[in-house]
């Protein structure tokens, strides 16, 4: 397929943030008295968080600041950490690495949060760019804007052999408002009737058949 460029989302791709993600979320959640099993937060690993606390809890956007900004108290202090690479996510980095692939991180969470997960499981290095979504506004942190910027930041001008890969909607929806295509794995947090659903172009199961459709 000749992909020369590609993106990766970094939760639920690169890693899985279970525990870290769920466990802030349902931090956030009580504090506006909304108790929830953190089995049940899955849903909140991959979306933008402001627009999927409006999104599954319908808070208006004033408390979905609120919410992100409680969310984070947590996740910045400990639930960064708790996460690990998937089996096999470093090995197949280092051979696209080795056959020439420029390497991207997409993600939605804040930039500086990536670069330090990235470091932390030694993976930072892997990547030719590791792009995260600013500050503010809540909109940069979609993931079109997040791909679009980080085709910007890396002068890629021509859309030729660029690729997404990611396990949530908003990776393929992300990547076709940019014009490119979308590889969806399915050992992240969506399913296969969701990446059917939103028109990935192609879906892979592990991260071995990811590595040999890369490569």
């Amino acid at each position: 397929m000749g992909y020369q460029t590609i993106l990766f989302d970094l939760d639920g791709t690169l890693t899985d943030p279970k525990l870290g993600i769920t466990t802030a979320a349902a931090t956030a959640l009580r504090h506006f008295g909304i108790h929830e099993d953190p089995e049940n937060l899955t849903k909140m690993i991959g979306p933008p968080l402001h627009g999927a606390f409006q999104e599954f809890y319908g808070f208006t956007p004033e408390q979905a600041d609120e919410a992100v900004r409680q969310f984070r108290l947590y996740y910045n202090d400990r639930g960064w950490a708790e996460n690990v690479p998937y089996p096999g996510i470093r090995e197949m980095l280092q051979q696209l690495r080795q056959a020439g692939k420029t390497l991207i991180v997409a993600t939605s969470k804040p930039e500086a949060t990536a670069v330090r997960v990235l470091e932390y499981f030694d993976m930072a290095a892997c990547f030719d760019l590791i792009c995260g979504a600013p500050p503010a506004p809540p909109e940069a942190s979609k993931k079109a804007c997040v791909i679009r910027n980080a085709l910007s930041r890396m002068n890629i001008a021509s859309l030729d052999g660029v690729v997404m890969v990611g396990d949530r909607r908003h990776d393929i929806e992300g990547a076709h408002e940019v014009g490119i295509p979308a590889i969806g794995v399915l050992y992240g947090y969506g399913s296969l009737n969701e990446l059917q659903s939103c028109g990935a172009d192609t879906i892979t199961e592990t991260v071995q058949s990811l590595s040999a459709l890369l490569l």
